[in-house]
């Protein structure tokens, strides 16, 4: 029986990965101070782009109403410790506690990690395994030792398993071997990408880094324009997808938004003081409009991807801004207990309860929540903090009680009166009364999480 081919059209949809889209997820992911940087960057590089209005050129007497009292409140909320017409002993001890509370570390890839391991509703034996493999990770997000060798013999069988997970955290890509394992696991991860991509990277990447394309199309038999395709969507992925988080000195935290309770109500502020207000230079614009402009193919061209590119860029600073708003009205809804109450009424929260919320991807999330923080009546808070899995490990359908929650709740028994004295088994036997369920080794490890010495120690 004879086969035959022939020609049929197909018709289908993909995404795929534009410069300009990956700019606008890089700023979603960056924190304030690295935002404005990225600005004044974009400032230097496209002369389109101009400051229509910096707010912190502004007078006082010249803001309006409103941002003098969103600057009052960023001045004298939590106790900052700061004010205009200077300070005493007493403010300026008030300061230094605020300034030492306010210095954070940059989150390194771990950190990033664990956060995620901390959401997963898993096995303790599982978790333990994928805590294995993150800390053996390097700063690219690689294996230092081969993971055999750092994995209990009785858990082996969950190697494969953990390394997965893993893998399917943010950054994508991490737990591998090497940047071609990388690049493999990104693209079999991503629906976008091309047909033959896996293939390309696991047998003729060495091929494609020497531009051999025609070899490629020799020995897949497919088009040219199809590898192309392929190599496009390759250029968009990370070798390395760990040095993102890499060390930095200390730095003090600038929140991003604020919250505070007004006549029975939430309101959240997002903090643009430090973001100069964007536009479009007059001047650019009237060249793209002027007649002898658009005879000159080279300077219409240059224009018009000047302008193109700082209103895509715009654009992106202002969704960063309204999903970053939209996330932490979100949380607010979700934790409201905490924002009226303190720490100890943190509940369970996944980022998959607020994806679906707000109607985003689980990854967008990640990103938006990553090194922002938010200024409450209890204190700076990064948005990760608000996410907690309950004690059962079944997330926001389990217990009613977070993990941080617990933390706090054992923290005021043992400062209580008498609390010196305490064991771990009694502790344990306390939260019970209030109903919460905690084996003792729990307890201990939840203790020494919040840094306080057993009651022999103590």
């Amino acid at each position: 029986m004879q086969q035959y081919q022939k020609p049929v059209l197909v018709q289908e949809q993909k995404l795929h990965m534009s410069p300009q889209l990956l700019q606008s997820i890089q700023l979603m992911a960056l924190p304030l101070q690295d935002l404005k940087a990225r600005i004044e960057e974009e400032l230097e590089k496209n002369p389109a782009l101009e400051v229509i209005e910096d707010p912190k050129t502004i007078s006082y007497d010249e803001a309006p109403s409103g941002q003098r009292e969103n600057d009052e409140y960023f001045e004298d909320y939590s106790d900052s410790g700061f004010s205009p017409t200077g300070y005493d002993d007493e403010a300026g001890d008030v300061k230094r506690k605020f300034m030492e509370g306010a210095l954070a570390r940059p989150e390194s890839l771990q950190d990033h990690l664990l956060w995620q391991l901390s959401l997963q509703p898993i096995s303790e034996d599982l978790r333990s395994v994928c805590e294995l493999l993150i800390r053996n990770l390097d700063e690219n997000g690689f294996h230092r030792e081969d993971p055999k060798t750092i994995v209990p013999p009785d858990k082996l069988p969950l190697l494969e398993e953990g390394i997965k997970l893993v893998q399917r955290f943010d950054p994508i890509g991490v737990c591998v071997k090497d940047y071609k394992e990388s690049l493999i696991v990104q693209a079999m991860q991503n629906p976008d990408a091309p047909p033959y991509t896996v293939l390309i990277l696991q047998e003729y990447l060495e091929l494609l880094e020497r531009g051999k394309i025609k070899e490629i199309v020799k020995k897949l038999k497919i088009t040219e324009k199809e590898v192309e395709e392929c190599l496009s969507f390759i250029k968009t992925l990370t070798p390395f997808p760990g040095r993102e988080f890499s060390s930095e000195p200390p730095r003090y935290v600038i929140p991003d938004l604020m919250v505070t309770l007004k006549e029975g109500q939430f309101v959240i502020i997002l903090n643009d003081e430090e973001i100069p207000v964007l536009g479009l230079n007059p001047f650019f614009a009237n060249i793209q409009n002027h007649p002898e402009a658009q005879k000159l193919k080279e300077v219409k061209q240059f224009v018009n991807n000047r302008v193109k590119e700082a209103r895509w860029f715009i654009q992106s600073i202002h969704q960063r801004n309204q999903t970053l708003l939209k996330v932490a009205k979100a949380i607010v809804e979700f934790q409201r207990d905490f924002f009226l109450k303190g720490p100890k009424y943190l509940r369970p929260l996944t980022l998959k309860d607020i994806a679906q919320e707000i109607g985003v991807h689980e990854a967008t999330v990640s990103r938006i929540t990553t090194s922002k923080y938010i200024q409450t009546e209890w204190g700076i808070f990064e948005l990760k903090y608000f996410f907690s899995n309950s004690i059962s490990g079944a997330g926001s359908t389990g217990s009613q009680y977070s993990k941080e929650a617990v933390k706090q709740i054992i923290k005021e028994i043992i400062e209580q009166e008498g609390g010196k004295n305490l064991s771990d088994q009694k502790i344990a036997d306390l939260l019970s009364k209030r109903g919460i369920q905690l084996a003792r080794r729990t307890v201990t490890k939840y203790r020494k999480e919040l840094a306080i010495s057993s009651s022999y120690d103590r």
